[in-house]
C-alpha cells in the first residue's frame, strides 16, 4: 500500500507531518509493503484558494492513501473520487503515523471534519493554515 504524507521538509521517515494538504511544499509517499520512502514536489503548492487539484499535487502519481493534519473539503473530495482514502495525522512524524495506520489507530477524514479556509479550524484541536 502506497501512503502519502505532506510535509514541510524531506527528512525522510522522520519528517514532521504537515497541517494542511494543498500548501505542503513536499509529499512522501511510502510503501508499506517495503518501506520505501520517495519524494514528490507540490506542483499545486500556490494554487487559488478552493481550486486545489489533489491529483496535480500528487503529479500523476497513485496513492491509496494520504494523511495530513488538515485538508480542505474540495482537495478530500477530489481524493475520495479518485479512490483514496485521507486519514487525519496524529502529531508526530511520519514514521510515528505509519505505525498508527498499521494499528488501525488513525480516523478517516469525512466532509464535517475539514478545514474551513485560510484561518484556523480549531474544531478537531489542530490549527489549519495555509
Amino acid at each position: 500500500m502506497k501512503l502519502c504524507f505532506p510535509v514541510q521538509d524531506n527528512n525522510g521517515v522522520d519528517s514532521v507531518v504537515y497541517n494542511h494538504f494543498g500548501s505542503a511544499p513536499v509529499f512522501l509517499v511510502v510503501e508499506t509493503d517495503s518501506d520505501a520512502v520517495s519524494a514528490i514536489d507540490n506542483r499545486d503548492q500556490h494554487h487559488v484558494h478552493g481550486a486545489c487539484n489533489p491529483l496535480k499535487a500528487l503529479d500523476g502519481r497513485n496513492v491509496d492513501a494520504v494523511i495530513v493534519g488538515g485538508i480542505g473539503a474540495g482537495a478530500l473530495s477530489g481524493l475520495n473520487r479518485a479512490g483514496v482514502k485521507v486519514y487525519r495525522a496524529q502529531s508526530g512524524s511520519v514514521r510515528e503515523n505509519v505505525a498508527l495506520f498499521r494499528d488501525s489507530a488513525l480516523e478517516e477524514y469525512t466532509s464535517q471534519g475539514c478545514c474551513g479556509g485560510h484561518g484556523h479550524d480549531k474544531s478537531h484541536g489542530q490549527g489549519c493554515a495555509h
